[in-house]
This record gives C-alpha cells, sequence and structure tokens, in this order.
C-alpha cells in the first residue's frame, strides 16, 4: 500500500510497516551505464518534465495530462513503456452483471518508476505512505493527482483507509494500491497483506491485478529497485544512468469477489501477479 518500504530515511516502523529483506546489495546494473554527456541530457530532460507538470497545478488531475506528464517523465529518463492491456476496462460480461463500481488495481511494487509506468498506461488516484506528500517536487505532484496518503504510525489509519476505500469504489472511483505495503528487487518476491482487499469485498468491486517488471535490453533487472536504505536521489542517479531499461506492465484479468473473501482475493491476486501462491499460514493482517 506504500510508495517504497520503511527503510529510506531510516523513519522509524509504522505499525502497519512491513519489513522487505531487500537491500542495496539485491541491486545490480544489468547493462553497461549511460556516459556522463547522457546522464545530465536525462537529468535536465526529466527535470523540464517536472517543472511542466507542477506548471499545470490543479489541472494535473485531469487524466489525459497526467498520462501525458507520466510518459513524458519516462521518456526524459529514457525509460520504454511495454504494456499488455488496459487497468480499468471491465466489461459488463467480466463484472458477472454486477452494478458497476470503481476497480481495486493491485500491483507488486518495485520502485517510484512503478507510479509513474502505471500513470503512462492508465491515470489511476493510488494509496501512498504519508511520507511520499513531503518528497521534493514528485510531493506535491502526487498530491495534485489525487493520492491518497496512509499514515501508517497510526493504529486506526488503516481500517478507515479500507473504508475510504470501500466508499471510492461504491462510488465508481477506482484507485491502485500496492498490498506488498513495501519494495522488493523482482516481481516475484514479497506477499500480499489482505487488508485492502476488503474493501473490494465490502464494495463488491472487481479487483485488477497488475505485474510490473523492469528489464535492461530484454533481461530481468534489478537496477530500477528502490529498497535498502538508500535514498530518493540515490535511486534516481542510478535510474539516470541505467542502459536499455524497460518499464513491462501486465495486465491481467479481472478478479471479482464472488462470496471470496479478503483472504481469498489477496491469495488469487497475488498468484496471478507474482507467479506464485500464498504461503500458508497467513500471518499479515
Amino acid at each position: 500500500m506504500s510508495a517504497h518500504s520503511a527503510a529510506p530515511g531510516a523513519a522509524r516502523p509504522g505499525v502497519w510497516d512491513t519489513l522487505s529483506t531487500c537491500t542495496s546489495g539485491c541491486i545490480a546494473h544489468g547493462a553497461p551505464r549511460v556516459p556522463l554527456a547522457g546522464i545530465a541530457r536525462r537529468a535536465a530532460s526529466f527535470a523540464h518534465v517536472l517543472l511542466r507538470a507542477a506548471a499545470d497545478r490543479d489541472r494535473l488531475a485531469e487524466p489525459g495530462r497526467l498520462r501525458r506528464h507520466a510518459r513524458a517523465a519516462l521518456g526524459a529518463l529514457e525509460v520504454a513503456l511495454a504494456h499488455e492491456g488496459p487497468l480499468l476496462t471491465v466489461g459488463p460480461e467480466e463484472a458477472g452483471g454486477a452494478a458497476r463500481t470503481g476497480t481495486l488495481v493491485v500491483a507488486n511494487h518495485i520502485s517510484w518508476l512503478d507510479i509513474l509506468a502505471l500513470l503512462a498506461v492508465e491515470p489511476v488516484p493510488m494509496l501512498a505512505k504519508r511520507e511520499v506528500a513531503g518528497w521534493p517536487v514528485m510531493g506535491p505532484l502526487a498530491r495534485r493527482a489525487g493520492t491518497r496518503f496512509l499514515d501508517r504510525g497510526s493504529p486506526r489509519a488503516l481500517p478507515l483507509a479500507v473504508a475510504d476505500l470501500a466508499a471510492a469504489l461504491r462510488g465508481g472511483r477506482s484507485v491502485v494500491v500496492y498490498p506488498q505495503a513495501t519494495t522488493w528487487c523482482s516481481a516475484t518476491d514479497g506477499d500480499f497483506r489482505r487488508a485492502t482487499f476488503q474493501a473490494a469485498v465490502d464494495a463488491g468491486a472487481p479487483v485488477r491485478p497488475v505485474t510490473v517488471q523492469y528489464l535492461q535490453h530484454g533481461t530481468p533487472s534489478t537496477v530500477a529497485s528502490f529498497v535498502g536504505e538508500e535514498d530518493l536521489a540515490s535511486s534516481l542517479r542510478r535510474v539516470l544512468a541505467a542502459g536499455g531499461l524497460t518499464a513491462r506492465v501486465t495486465v491481467h484479468a479481472p478478479l471479482l469477489p464472488d462470496g471470496r473473501d479478503r483472504r481469498e482475493l489477496a491469495a488469487a491476486a497475488q498468484s496471478v501477479v507474482l507467479g506464485r501462491r500464498y504461503p500458508e499460514p497467513v500471518r499479515h493482517v
């Protein structure tokens, strides 16, 4: 549910945090680094895109503008985008004839780049940890884009966030969540926490599983991972230097509650997104 793990910045872990076993030792360039001149060009282009997005102010929340800015940001970083299918389209047949609600989009979490990649495919508001709102430049942009923020240090925050999600889904609004509640270095690691799936159960809303993966010249890579104790600036510098980087977004068929509880929905979504079964026994909340 976060836009990053509990680690960067060494903030004290909140009651809803999950600790990733991935560290900076998991991260490696899978291709030759970009020369310094190329890094400088990318950095200048990325800064220009962020400034243009900031200039849009409240208009940034418009889906078309948000998609264009996200794609421009990836282009500035020279990160290619490959995706299969839309995030939200759930037709009457897929929805099982139920009244139209919003969609709970659930994705694995590797990097802050995940946010740009998903917005570039289809702009959907996200649920992120409160600390993201304080990030330089990107924090204000996240707020203007409609991001919902969760205070993971508050015992009451998660139940209230789930109730808010359910209300949004009932009202026809879709939201992206990261059920791993932290970042991992690959598209197969980490477990899904079940809490946010309760919102889909309560609202009778479809769950759209999404897998995000990073490759360098077609080979899976950890270079984009944002894990361990590093900060956003360090991660950005590494992405600026990464050669042949592609963000691949695979959108899977929707899952319907159909009488399943949150544990069963989380298990089904994890199996689809990560390509492996939910571990037993499940100890997460």
